[in-house]
């Protein structure tokens, strides 16, 4: 493998992915409020299609700040090395997923004052919802500075393979996908074109695909088979 190249988040995928981070903590707060203001106004069983309502609401802040909070991930992740910082950033949506749910499911189960028919019912949608936070927020394949890395070499590797040892791609604002010939069909006639290396492309925009047309086509005009580009590996970003 070439010299290797450390992925280092740029600036604007800090910036973007603080952003993110920040209307994920927003959504994860309001999940939390909704859910105090449940445990205190809704059980009850005069309350019950309110408390239903409630819950369904709690779910979808719940969801939307764990899929942000994954995204942010993708743009500036952790390092492996840090065992600790490493799971809690990439898994803290399905911690908070749980702790949007935990206290208003014990709640509801364990109140005195409602009858068995609405802790059946309010308990049953409320640990479904749990359930369904809880799993939708974690992250079976977590992003990290070490995958990056690695995947930016092979892929750096695979570039060279296709343009004579040449690390240069190019690819557009909109685009997400980078491409080894600036007269693809995909990116002719845009109004502004990057070009720099693999790693540029993963740092600056974020891109960690390299272009299906652009590789059949190097493929073909250099006598290039996929034997040949067994390193090339799927991306974990779009």
């Amino acid at each position: 493998m070439s010299t290797e190249k450390k992925f280092v988040a740029s600036p604007e995928s800090k910036a973007k992915a603080k952003q993110l981070r920040l209307f994920a903590i927003l959504a994860w707060l309001v999940a939390m409020a909704g859910q105090i203001f449940a445990i205190f106004k809704l059980i009850s069983d005069e309350m019950l299609t309110y408390l239903i309502i409630a819950i369904v609401v709690i779910l979808i802040l719940a969801l939307v700040g764990s899929t942000l909070w994954k995204k942010a991930n993708r743009l500036d992740p952790a390092s492996e090395k840090d065992k600790v910082k490493f799971f809690i950033q990439n898994q803290l949506g399905a911690i908070m997923g749980v702790l949007a749910f935990l206290p208003l499911v014990i709640l509801i189960l364990t109140n005195k004052d409602v009858s068995g028919k609405t802790k059946g019912i309010a308990g049953t949608i409320a640990v479904i919802a749990m359930l369904v936070a809880g799993i939708a927020g974690i992250d079976f394949d977590p992003p990290s500075i070490e995958k990056y890395t690695e995947q930016i070499n092979e892929q750096t590797d695979v570039v060279k393979k296709l343009n004579f040892d040449n690390d240069n791609v190019y690819w557009t604002k909109a685009g997400n996908r980078y491409h080894i010939f600036d007269d693809c069909q995909h990116i002719r006639g845009r109004d502004e074109i990057n070009n720099g290396s693999v790693k540029t492309s993963w740092d600056e925009k974020g891109i960690s695909e390299l272009c299906k047309t652009c590789q059949n086509r190097a493929m073909r005009d250099r006598n290039i088979s996929e034997e040949d580009l067994k390193v090339l590996e799927t991306p974990m970003t779009e």
